[in-house]
Order: C-alpha cells, then sequence, then structure tokens
C-alpha cells in the first residue's frame, strides 16, 4: 500500500495542483529575509517545530543549500515536512536527466526535518542513514516536485522518517527512509 501523507491534497487536475504549489512557493519565497545560518541565540527554547516554523515564517534565514539547489521548505507540522524544487539545466547529470544527488537532498531534508519538528526543547538530532530508492528519472518537462517526509519512529536515541519525491500529477520519483541519531543539546562553549 502506498503511503499519501495528509499534505498531498488531491486537486481535479495536475494543472490545479501545479498552479497551487507555485503560489504556495511564491508566498513562502516572499517571507525570506536572507540565506544563511540560524543562531543558537534564535533558536535556544524553542521545540524543532518551533524552530522550523521560524524558518518558514521569515523570520530566522533560509539554509544556502536551498538557494544553491533552488528548492524551499513549503510546510511543516509535527512529524511532517515538505519541500518544494525545481529541475533545472544546471542539475543535470550527463544522461541529461536530474541528478540522483538532487533527489537526495530533497528527501533527506524532508525526513530530516520531519525528524526535526519532533525535536523537545534542548534535543538535536543528526543523520546516522539515508536510504534513497530513485524509481523514475526527472527531466525538465517536470516543473516542480515535492519531497514530503514523515516520521515513523522518535525515541530518546533514535529517530526514524520515510519519505516521498513526487510531481503534482502525482508521479512518485523516490522514496527514502532515514534513521537519525537523537542527543542532547551540547551546551554552548564559552
Amino acid at each position: 500500500m502506498e503511503k499519501q501523507g495528509e499534505f498531498m491534497k488531491q486537486d481535479a487536475s495536475a494543472e490545479a495542483t501545479l498552479k497551487r504549489w507555485q503560489d504556495e512557493e511564491a508566498a513562502v519565497r516572499a517571507r525570506i529575509f536572507g540565506r544563511g545560518v540560524a543562531t543558537r541565540e534564535q533558536m535556544a527554547g524553542l521545540t524543532g517545530l518551533q524552530q522550523m516554523q521560524l524558518l518558514l515564517d521569515g523570520k530566522a534565514p533560509a539554509p544556502p543549500i536551498s538557494e544553491t539547489l533552488d528548492f524551499a521548505l513549503i510546510e511543516v507540522a509535527h512529524g511532517r515536512a515538505i519541500f518544494q524544487g525545481k529541475p533545472s539545466p544546471r542539475l543535470l547529470n550527463p544522461m541529461g536527466t536530474v541528478h540522483g544527488g538532487w533527489y537526495a537532498t530533497l528527501l533527506d531534508s524532508a525526513v530530516g526535518c520531519a525528524v526535526h519538528t519532533a525535536m523537545p526543547i534542548g534535543r538535536a538530532y543528526t543523520t546516522l542513514e539515508l536510504k534513497l530508492n530513485i524509481v523514475k528519472g526527472i527531466s525538465l518537462k517536470v516543473p516542480l516536485v515535492r519531497a514530503e517526509g514523515y516520521t515513523v519512529h522518535v525515541g530518546r536515541q533514535t529517530a526514524t522518517a520515510e519519505g516521498r519525491l513526487y510531481g503534482a500529477d502525482g508521479t512518485l520519483y523516490a522514496h527514502a527512509s532515514t534513521t537519525c541519531l537523537v542527543f542532547e543539546m551540547p551546551a554552548e562553549k564559552v
């Protein structure tokens, strides 16, 4: 059984879905105030979901990689995250399709940030393992794709999540799973 996330809404047509995705991305990009890495002070005392919401609301800078690889955080909720990306000629491999590393980056972001949203104050995580299955090539005819991640298990020491990379027409391009190490956030060195 293929699991469809709560966020993947079924519209009457792929065109309507694509238009909705474009509008959502434009709204997100309008809120972004700059690129960089949020400071520990900005994130102190917040849950992982609150931290992700700051990024989405444009109250913390968007990470530079999102500009480099042309993707954006679109939506977050507890245990879930959606990123959206635009295939472009600079992402092509020698065969003329989007490089698998781009698939991996979008899915790693989605599944990792899904875990991030489940972190309580003072806890953090790091990826131990990412498993990627590419099931269909992405050509430049595909205008946008979404990577949706959702947690499967969040424990005291480990967390797992799964994700899917799909197009506005519902085409599945890849799916992934991750295992993350969960730990206490180390105290800042003085």
